[in-house]
C-alpha cells in the first residue's frame, strides 16, 4: 500500500516535535528524573505508538497493522538489549547522573538518523536484488549466535579504537564540565569525557543498526512501517533507561529469548528469498516452493517468547541474585564516585539503594553471600562505600554490607 507524501510529512514532523520537546522540557536542565516521571512519560510514548498503530491498523488494513506491531515489539525488545550497552558505556565514562539524559537523548536522535538511512538503502537494495533477503537472513542467524555468547554486551563497549585514537591524538580531560562537549583547561582548549561518551555511543548505536534493520525487514517490506515501527520503539527509550536501568541485570534470560527471535526472523527471511529466488545457482534460478511464515505468526512467536524469557528470568533465583549483586557493585561505585552527582540526596538515596540490594541477597540464602564473599574486589568495594557513608553521617554502627547473618546461621 503506497503512503502519501502528506502523510510522511506529517509523520516525520510528529516525530521530530516529540523530540523537540524532549529536549526543552526535560533534558536542557540537568537533573535525575523520578520515578514516577520516568513511568508517566515511558507509558505516554508506549501509548502514542499503541495509538499510532491503532491508526495503521484502521487505515491501512489488518496487514499492514499487524506488520507494524511486530516489528515495534521486535524493535523494542532489541532497543531494550540496546540499554544493557549504553548503561556500560555511561558506567565506563563515569557519566554524572544529571547528564546522562542529554547522552541518552543524542544517543536516540543518533539512532533514529542512522537507521533511516540503512532503512532506505536496504528498501533499495531489496527492491533491486531479491538475493539480499539471504544476507539479511544470514546476518540475523549470525546475530543470534552471536547474543549466545558470554558477555557479549560489554565487548568493546566504551573503548572503542576511535575513542583510543581520540584520547591519545587530541587534549581531552578526565573530568566532566557540566554537559559541554569542550572546557578550558591550563588555558588550552580541550575535549570533556562528554564529547568521547557521545562518540561511544554513536559507534555502538550504528552497529546496533545492522542488526536491527534486517530484522524489521524480516517482518514487512514497506518502508513506511519500517520507519515508523523503528522511530516509535526508539521514542521513550530515555525514560525507559531510568525506569529499568536497576532490573537490566535481572533480564539474564533477554538474549537467549532475543536470539530466538532474531533467528526466526532469520529463518523466515531465507524462506522468502526461496519463494523470491532468481539465483542461477539455486534451483536453476527458479523460485523454490516453500512454506512462508505468516505476520501474524511471527507476532504471535515474537510476543509469546518474550513473555515467557521475562518472566522467566523476573521468577529466578539466580536472576535476582545476578541483578542484586551487580546493582550492588554499581549503586557502591556510584556513590564512591564523587563526579556520579553534585546532589546530596541523590547520593543518599543511592546508599538506600545498596542496602535494599543487601537485604535482598541475605533473603536469598547463604548460597549467593558466599557468591559476593568469593569476590574480595567486590567486598572491598562495598567496606569503602559504608565506611563513606559513616564519615558522612558520623555514624559508626552501620550494620557490614553484605556480611548480616541471616536467622538461625553462624557465620563465624
Amino acid at each position: 500500500m503506497g503512503v502519501p507524501i502528506w502523510v510522511w510529512a506529517a509523520t516525520l514532523a510528529f516525530i521530530v516535535g516529540l523530540l523537540v520537546y524532549d529536549l526543552l522540557f526535560h533534558v536542557r536542565k540537568a537533573h535525575v528524573p523520578t520515578l514516577r516521571e520516568s513511568s508517566l512519560w515511558s507509558a505516554l510514548y508506549i501509548g502514542i505508538a499503541v495509538l499510532f498503530g491503532v491508526g495503521v491498523l484502521v487505515f491501512g488494513g489488518a496487514d499492514m497493522g499487524s506488520e507494524y506491531f511486530a516489528g515495534y515489539v521486535t524493535e523494542k525488545a532489541l532497543s531494550v538489549d540496546n540499554l544493557f550497552v549504553f548503561l556500560i558505556v555511561m558506567t565506563t565514562f563515569r557519566v554524572p547522573r544529571e547528564d546522562q539524559q542529554k547522552v541518552l537523548l543524542f544517543g536516540i536522535v543518533f539512532s533514529l538518523v542512522a537507521r533511516t538511512g540503512f532503512i532506505f538503502l536496504g528498501a533499495a537494495l531489496i527492491n533491486t536484488f531479491a538475493w539480499v533477503f539471504y544476507i539479511f537472513g544470514l546476518i540475523l542467524l549470525m546475530t543470534a549466535g552471536n547474543l549466545l555468547k558470554p558477555d557479549h554486551d560489554e565487548e568493546g563497549a566504551g573503548d572503542t579504537l576511535v575513542i583510543r585514537i581520540a584520547r591519545r591524538v587530541l587534549p581531552t580531560t578526565e573530568h566532566y564540565d557540566g554537559d559541554k562537549l569542550f572546557t578550558v583547561q591550563d588555558g588550552r582548549r580541550v575535549l570533556t569525557p562528554m564529547l568521547l561518551v557521545m562518540v561511544a555511543i554513536g559507534g555502538t548505536d550504528i552497529l546496533f543498526a545492522l542488526d536491527s534493520i534486517p530484522a524489521i525487514f524480516g517482518l514487512t517490506q514497506n518502508v513506511y512501517v519500517v520507519f515508523t515501527a523503528t522511530a516509535f520503539s526508539l521514542l521513550g527509550l530515555r525514560q525507559l533507561f531510568f525506569l529499568i536501568d536497576d532490573l537490566l541485570d535481572r533480564l539474564i534470560y533477554l538474549s537467549y529469548g532475543l536470539a530466538t527471535i532474531l533467528a526466526f526472523i532469520g529463518v523466515k527471511l531465507i524462506l522468502h528469498a526461496l519463494h523470491e529466488n532468481n539465483l542461477p545457482f539455486v534451483n536453476g534460478g527458479d523460485p523454490v516452493e516453500v512454506v512462508e511464515i505468516s505476520t501474524g505468526l511471527s507476532l504471535a512467536v515474537i510476543l509469546g517468547v518474550l513473555v515467557l524469557t521475562v518472566v522467566a528470568s523476573l521468577l529466578s533465583p539466580a536472576g535476582k541474585a545476578q541483578t542484586a549483586i551487580a546493582n550492588a557493585r554499581r549503586h557502591a561505585t556510584s556513590y564512591l564516585d564523587m563526579e556520579y552527582t553534585h546532589d546530596q540526596g541523590e547520593r543518599e538515596r543511592v546508599f538506600q539503594l545498596l542496602l535494599a540490594e543487601r537485604d535482598t541477597i541475605v533473603a536469598l540464602g547463604p548460597k549467593y553471600r558466599k557468591k559476593v564473599r568469593d569476590e574480595p574486589e567486590l567486598m572491598a568495594l562495598l567496606t569503602r562505600a559504608r565506611e563513606s557513608h559513616e564519615q558522612a553521617h558520623g555514624e559508626h554502627h552501620v550494620e557490614p554490607l553484605l556480611t548480616r547473618p541471616e536467622p538461625g546461621h553462624d557465620t563465624r
